[in-house]
């Protein structure tokens, strides 16, 4: 993974500093708390329903050994000794005391880790695909790319007062595992005619209030064209993107408005304009940065073990039939640690089992961890014959559940228990859901399913590409969850359909299970997941299990 070099270990100080000047001031009263706001959200602090809250930057979602203990140290002294790793590949605080922020961003940077531009109308942490460097499907490790980016947008001058705030999100794999027709700017790997690595542009993606699947701008960009390219798409969008109304601020809502042909003749002139300025700087410093994710040297062993642990473990064979995925050498794979024990919160992490993962991925897994969109934590380099010594120690520290892309495995926000502008719960809701799947013991009947909840309609859980999305509303006072069906992050993006009116937190569950029982009753095969179940039958029959059986039990 990249190292920092001495520019960036005294940048990331610097700022350090600067932000311990202005916590003094804020705790002395010489800034307001409005003054104080721009100054914060500059280094990631929130003010949320009850405290401050934390997020710090995990680029591209790539971390090592030293700075998840460094995280579980500072969860322990200066937190309640936990952290929340979210949808964006970061992880949050929700607990810090002001007066501490200062030490915590200097721990930080101990590590090389940081929290700036996680938050404010900026460009945000780049995203990646969780599997990068190790995938079967993998075009090319698209890591350095982010790195590039990350680079480049960290306190760009023209950038850091933008209309609203710019995600971006990368994949080196046709298979799209990072989402990225919901962000700002998507780029997904794809090969030229000839066979070239390059990149297939997306623009105008997103979720929140107005879902919008991104549209290719950009059928084939070759890499060492990506910097440019990308700045003039964002800097199109600064003129462009509008300011008077904040919910209609972001590059969907401009797209939309000015057509992806007129969008895309001005990005190019602008490209054109710039391109000259970059020439013969990208390609060096895209060398360089691939040094830093050149992949392990992989051992050639015997996978004797592996074999033999699923024949005589049933709880293994369990575990590594959802936990593990194809590894581009043969005798490995990639490992998911589920951080969603049934009854647990979504994302959340002790700091106990943050060191157990740093432990193991020093151990078996050459040092590498990464953070997952869907709030899990993958090792992405592991020989088969340690996955059983992996598992066993997974399960001593409460994280070997079997769960991976399944009913359980439920994306959530941290809704009303934590954020001050959700306005209903998610947690629980996915706590209820995920235990009473376990109860029932059909999360393996079921197969592939992904459950996504968002306690507002800014969609942090993404729920609109949830196969089963909820999104948490207020009616009235009232909690109300509506429900949308058919969802699908992948390359195919699409968005699920309203399925009609919500229900009440204590009816949510219950319709849940009507919908997964309506779908186990119409599938063809056990072989038909619940999407391409969807896809067949489309929404009616599962409008009937909803309403229709509501209907019935209201009039017995």
């Amino acid at each position: 993974m990249y190292a920092y070099n001495d520019f960036d270990e005294a940048f990331v100080r610097e700022r350090v500093a600067q932000f311990r000047a202005q916590v003094e001031r804020r705790i002395n009263g010489s800034l307001t708390e409005d003054e104080f706001r721009p100054l914060r959200l500059m280094n990631g602090l929130y003010l949320q329903l009850h405290a401050y809250m934390l997020r710090v930057a995990v680029p591209y979602g790539t971390i090592n050994p030293t700075q998840m203990r460094q995280l579980a140290h500072i969860a322990e002294a200066f937190d309640k000794g936990y952290g929340h790793f979210t949808t964006r590949q970061n992880i949050q605080f929700n607990w810090p005391k002001l007066r501490d922020l200062p030490d915590i961003l200097d721990a930080l940077a101990e590590v090389q880790m940081h929290a700036i531009q996680t938050s404010g109308n900026t460009i945000r942490n780049v995203t990646a695909d969780h599997f990068a460097g190790a995938a079967a499907d993998e075009i090319e490790d698209p890591r350095p790319y982010p790195e590039l980016l990350r680079q480049w947008s960290t306190d760009h001058p023209e950038f850091q007062f933008l209309p609203r705030k710019f995600k971006i999100a990368i994949t080196g794999s046709p298979n799209d595992r990072a989402v990225t027709k919901a962000h700002d700017i998507g780029l997904r790997m794809v090969r030229s005619a000839d066979g070239v690595p390059g990149f297939e542009v997306i623009v105008g993606g997103g979720l929140g209030r107005t879902p919008m699947v991104g549209k290719v701008i950009r059928g084939f960009l070759p890499t060492g064209e990506l910097l440019p390219y990308v700045e003039a798409v964002v800097s199109v969008w600064n003129l462009l993107g509008r300011r008077d109304n904040k919910y209609k601020a972001r590059i969907k809502i401009t797209v939309h408005e000015h057509g992806l042909d007129e969008i895309r003749r001005l990005v190019e002139e602008r490209f054109a304009e710039i391109r000259p300025s970059f020439s013969g700087v990208d390609p060096q410093l895209l060398a360089g940065f691939k040094q830093h994710f050149a992949g392990p040297d992989l051992a050639v062993r015997p996978v004797d073990a592996f074999d033999a642990a699923r024949r005589a473990d049933p709880a293994f064979r369990s575990w590594s039939d959802t936990n593990l995925a194809a590894h581009r050498a043969a005798d490995y794979a990639i490992v998911t640690i589920s951080l969603k024990k049934p009854g647990a919160t979504p994302g959340d992490a002790t700091s106990a089992q943050m060191r157990a993962m740093a432990r193991i991925a020093e151990t078996y897994g050459h040092g590498e961890l990464r953070i997952s969109h869907e709030q899990n934590v993958i090792l992405p380099h592991v020989h088969k014959s340690d996955l059983p010594a992996v598992y066993r120690a997974l399960r001593e520290a409460d994280l070997a559940s079997a769960n991976v892309g399944l009913v359980s495995d439920i994306i959530a926000c941290p809704g009303m228990d934590y954020c001050a502008l959700a306005t209903a719960r998610s947690i629980p809701v996915a706590q209820e859901i995920a235990e009473r799947f376990d109860a029932l013991k059909l999360d393996h009947e079921i197969g592939p399913l992904k459950i996504k909840i968002s306690g507002c309609i800014y969609a942090c859980g993404h729920h609109h590409v949830g196969h089963i999305g909820i999104l948490g509303l207020d009616r009235a006072g009232v909690e109300n969850y509506q429900i949308t069906l058919g969802g699908d992050g992948t390359e195919d993006m699409v968005l699920g359909d309203k399925t009609g009116p919500g229900f009440s937190y204590d009816e949510i569950s219950d319709a849940v299970e009507r919908i997964v029982r309506a779908y186990l009753a119409l599938r063809l095969s056990q072989a038909e997941t619940f999407l391409q179940a969807y896809k067949r039958v489309g929404l009616e029959p599962f409008k009937a299990a909803l309403y229709d059986r509501e209907a019935q039990a209201d009039a017995a």
